[in-house]
């Protein structure tokens, strides 16, 4: 199903209300060029699940842990830069495998062989006209 997104704001209320739903264990793969708006979608998700702090882009980082609502916790990496995750692997299974965990993966494929099949991957997507943008969310579920 595709879904239009006009503004940043937008974006952040889209992931609010996926957020809002997690109840632990779900697991998100974000694709879409650099600029779609990603992190934009993690920091709605983050206000969904009751993350109470700043939410950042884990690209320097590689992974960042949020403390959420009911005992979660929000589990964001982004692999932008790596072709190899290599150690990173067995700390994204871990996270995978947690049902107290929702873990949202950006540019995913160096992990790709521990990603569970049960997965939504969001493309996000510039509009033709460049303004705003698409979300098609595919359920592997």
């Amino acid at each position: 199903m595709k879904t239009y997104i006009a503004d940043t704001d937008e974006m952040k209320d889209y992931g609010q209300k996926l957020g809002r739903t997690f109840r632990g264990g779900e697991v998100l793969e974000l694709v879409g060029d650099v600029g779609a708006g990603k992190t934009t979608l993690v920091k709605g998700i983050a206000i969904g699940l009751g993350v109470e702090d700043d939410v950042q882009s884990p690209s320097f980082t590689l992974s960042r842990v949020y403390e959420a609502r009911d005992g979660l916790q929000l589990h964001h990496y982004d692999f932008y830069r790596l072709h190899d995750a290599g150690i990173m692997s067995y700390e994204v299974a871990e996270s995978v495998n947690d049902s107290k965990v929702v873990t949202v993966i950006e540019w995913a494929a160096s992990v790709a062989n521990v990603l569970p099949e049960n997965r939504q991957r969001i493309i996000i997507a510039y509009k033709p006209s460049g303004v705003g943008r698409e979300i098609d969310v595919e359920s592997k579920i």
